[in-house]
């Protein structure tokens, strides 16, 4: 296999004078070469649109989102995953991130998990990965066998499968239902792929996880609803919520608040609505969460 021939892997003719800039010039060129993430990534979003419904419907259809990668990959995966329960209220278990060699390669790199397709297979089997789970493998490359095995596995099963690299034509693109792939060019040091092509990773999946969560109820207008006031800084940010959403001042947000135990959907909707906690609570339920729609509720 001949690694050089990726993009990724390429070296990077505007960057090959590193070692004889000053620290201003060199810090310079790292910022030209991030410039032209946001462009690649811009290329991809008809792609990540239908990542993103299809995250939305696994969730509505029981399921999770499950990413999957190695190294650099795997950690966005797995910082992803960890930042959705807090932010949107969700189960632990409903976003999950997976990487190669487990949660110990995320601070220590595990030599050689990546290059067996059989572990992917397994950290999915372990899960017990159903028809209704989106797989998303996560791979600069384009060609790690940790996720080759994962994603040719989820397919088997049943699931959507959704492949993010940054390198065109790659064969986690051929193997997946929706390849999103932002080509960010040549790395600024050759072969780094946590530069430019895990920035546009993180950007994707931003973008799949927070629409996900949008299209799934858990966020009204631009506010996070769901969030989990854990705390003081959050507690404080859920009591500027409702003041925003209702224009109640502080101590009538604070004490709606305490009646729903720092819960911001429910606390908004006895506001605006002019109802108690229980009923609130039983409105939202019967929208499945959606708040725009429990307060066109009549």
């Amino acid at each position: 296999m001949n690694l050089g021939a990726l993009v990724s892997e390429s070296r990077n003719p505007e960057t090959m004078d590193l070692d004889s800039l000053s620290t201003t010039e060199l810090v310079e060129c790292f910022n030209r070469q991030d410039a032209q993430v946001a462009d690649a990534v811009r290329a991809t979003l008809p792609d990540v649109a239908k990542a993103v419904d299809a995250a939305a419907g696994a969730l509505r259809a029981g399921g999770r989102i499950i990413y999957m990668g190695a190294g650099t990959s795997g950690r966005l995966g797995v910082l992803d995953a960890s930042e959705c329960p807090p932010t949107f209220g969700v189960p632990h278990g409903k976003v999950i991130g997976l990487i190669a060699g487990g949660p110990g390669a995320l601070l220590k790199a595990v030599e050689g998990a990546e290059d067996d397709p059989a572990l992917g297979k397994a950290d999915l089997q372990n899960l017990s990965l159903t028809a209704q789970d989106l797989v998303v493998g996560l791979a600069a490359s384009g060609r790690t066998p940790y996720v080759i095995g994962g994603l040719e596995y989820a397919a088997r099963v049943g699931c959507t499968t959704v492949a993010v690299s940054c390198n065109p034509a790659s064969p986690i693109a051929a193997l997946a239902d929706i390849a999103i792939s932002p080509v960010v060019g040549p790395e600024a040091l050759t072969g780094s792929t946590r530069l430019k092509s895990g920035t546009a990773q993180k950007m994707v999946l931003n973008m799949i996880s927070t629409g996900a969560m949008v299209k799934w109820g858990k966020v009204w207008q631009n506010l996070m609803v769901d969030m989990q006031a854990t705390n003081v800084k959050l507690v404080d940010r859920a009591c500027r919520m409702v003041m925003e959403a209702t224009g109640a001042p502080r101590d009538e947000a604070q004490a709606v608040l305490a009646q729903t135990g720092n819960d911001v959907k429910p606390a908004i909707l006895m506001i605006l609505s002019g109802v108690d906690a229980a009923t609130a609570r039983s409105r939202l339920e019967q929208h499945n969460g959606f708040l725009r729609a429990a307060l066109a509720h009549h």
